[in-house]
């Protein structure tokens, strides 16, 4: 690893003094008239990447840390890919421009291709980058990148600015037309598509901007487009705005309100009362005998881990196919039911955190959605090594985008730890990449429980829920009904780790809140423990508390959402 390292290092200084040696022969640069920023979305101001683009899907916009404002990009930089993010501008022939980007992060780059380049080694603050070129004789266009380097962890980069005249020649300052007559021509559950006339220039118009609501969502060239990645039942309104060459923005067309069509069963479509089931501890019990007892259906299954060389197996040991765990999926499916596989948890070797890339993870995904034809996966992100760790986030769910778009009517669901008020620093960072990476995450659950929840844990449990309906809202934009219906919840029968107790009557009021507001999952950990044992403590195969058998599971078995 050493070895690998210095050969990188290496490498990064041979490429700094090739540069260095360039910039050193490069004869004074002309003055500039009429500087101006001509990038677009030059602080990810807008809450998504849109125009810049990232290699490997590895760039997110997030809330922290920022150098201005309140957003900034995040390069979530892999051992074979730099996270690189471009955007392509007009500009002038023979014109002078100057470069200039925050950055924080071990070996970041911000350059122009085919032109010069600067970096910076390991700032642990944001750190002003700055570098000149001159456009060739008939060049009219640029490409401006920012980088990390191999290996060498997330990135930051905010405030990006491109001081020059825009393109289309002559210092051009006279915005398009505003488009016309906005019209939607149709919709469904996910996507509205639109239409507009033709907006005029003294120049020429070379792109059309669609906002929703402040949020610039899409950039065409043509006057029609369609908007995808949307929720069901809600409604957004949108509006367009003309861009020429030399960047000028017209005014906004009309708005147009659109409320797109109902999913099946309203919100996101998905209903799911799913307990836990563990076959690698605690006794596990015939899931048969639990479901003719109860009349469960469904159970997440735990864990999918790391076998080695980002390799899923059961608990990262046992095969995919073959045992305990096929059998008693086997048995589950014989008798009407079905299984979601959570991925992940508190220990263990993680498929987040150690596979080497957002596709690689998709990969090991893909293995056991293809070894099970599976219906929904649930990504439990926990612990400091994926819950706390930003580009590991960003890496779950754009990997989750990704199976999600190769295994069409799949549901993903990620779930994770709350205060007793809602999500955390980390569960509001990981709802927020989630919007800027446009996952599509179906479900957002909490684990209500070990979180100092106390005495109350029905009202704490509602508040949590409430708390994170609230982040849902913002973040996305949704209404009150959409924002429920992407929620789940997961708690822990009988006694906690912390002594908290969830009893069978406060599991009820807790199922009961949940059919009323239409959230999309109930959960609880888990099967194995869904047995009495007042006084037992806090032990793998029972509840430690006086209960019936199999009676939390009776309960979640009642919920519909």
């Amino acid at each position: 690893m050493r070895d690998t390292l210095r050969r990188s290092r290496r490498r990064l200084l041979a490429l700094l003094g090739t540069a260095a040696l360039a910039m050193a022969g490069a004869i004074a640069l002309p003055g500039t008239a009429q500087a101006a920023n001509v990038l677009t979305n030059p602080g990810f101001e807008s809450g998504s990447l849109s125009p810049w683009s990232c290699t490997g899907n590895l760039g997110s916009v997030v809330s922290s840390p920022v150098h201005g404002g309140s957003k900034a990009l995040a390069g979530a930089v892999s051992s074979s890919d730099t996270a690189q993010c471009s955007q392509t501008v007009a500009v002038q022939p023979n014109t002078a421009y100057s470069l200039s980007g925050w950055v924080r992060g071990s070996y970041v780059y911000l350059g122009v291709n085919g032109g010069s380049s600067t970096w910076t080694s390991s700032p642990s603050a944001y750190t002003q980058l700055t570098t000149s070129f001159t456009t060739g004789a008939s060049q009219t266009s640029a490409t401006i990148y920012v980088h990390g380097w191999y290996a060498q962890g997330t990135y930051y980069a905010d405030d990006i600015s491109l001081d020059g005249p825009g393109g289309g020649g002559g210092g051009d300052t006279q915005a398009p037309t505003a488009p016309t007559g906005l019209t939607s021509t149709g919709k469904t559950s996910s996507s509205v598509s639109l239409s507009w006339g033709a907006s005029s220039d003294n120049v020429g118009v070379t792109a059309y901007d669609i906002y929703s609501g402040a949020n610039q969502v899409l950039s065409v060239s043509g006057t029609s487009a369609t908007v995808s990645g949307l929720s069901s039942s809600t409604a957004y309104t949108f509006t367009v705005k003309a861009r020429d060459a030399a960047g000028n923005s017209s005014a906004a067309s009309n708005s147009v309100s659109v409320t797109t069509d109902a999913g099946t069963g309203g919100g996101t479509g998905f209903k799911q009362a799913a307990p836990y089931l563990y076959e690698g501890w605690g006794d596990p019990p015939n899931p048969a005998t639990v479901m003719a007892a109860t009349g469960v259906k469904w159970f997440t299954m735990a864990f999918v881990l790391d076998s080695g060389g980002c390799n899923p197996a059961w608990d990262g040991s046992r095969a995919l196919t073959g045992g305990v765990d096929q059998t008693a999926i086997n048995q589950i499916r014989a008798a009407g039911g079905d299984i979601v596989p959570s991925f992940g948890g508190w220990q263990g070797s993680k498929l987040g955190a150690n596979c080497s890339s957002a596709s690689a993870l998709a990969g090991a995904l893909q293995k056991v959605i293809s070894a099970y034809g599976l219906k929904a996966i649930d990504m439990d992100i926990e612990n400091t090594d994926e819950f706390e760790n930003e580009a590991v986030q960003a890496k779950i769910l754009t990997a989750l985008k990704t199976v999600k778009a190769n295994n069409p009517g799949l549901k993903t669901i990620v779930t994770f730890g709350t205060s007793t008020t809602g999500p955390t620093y980390y569960g509001n960072r990981l709802i927020e990449q989630a919007q800027s990476l446009n996952a599509g995450i179906d479900v957002f659950t909490i684990m209500p429980f070990d979180f100092g929840g106390g005495s109350d844990m029905y009202g704490n449990t509602v508040a949590a829920a409430e708390g994170l309906k609230t982040k849902l809202k913002s973040t996305f934009g949704w209404d009150d009904a959409t924002a429920y219906s992407h929620i789940g919840i997961s708690g822990m029968n009988g006694l906690s780790d912390q002594q908290e107790n969830t009893t069978p009557t406060i599991w009820t009021q807790i199922r009961d809140w949940s059919n009323s507001h239409h959230i999309a999952r109930l959960a609880y950990w888990a099967v194995n423990r869904d047995r009495p044992c007042a006084g037992g403590g806090v032990v793998s195969n029972c509840s430690g508390i006086n209960q019936s058998t199999w009676q939390f599971t009776s309960i979640t078995a009642g919920f519909t959402g």
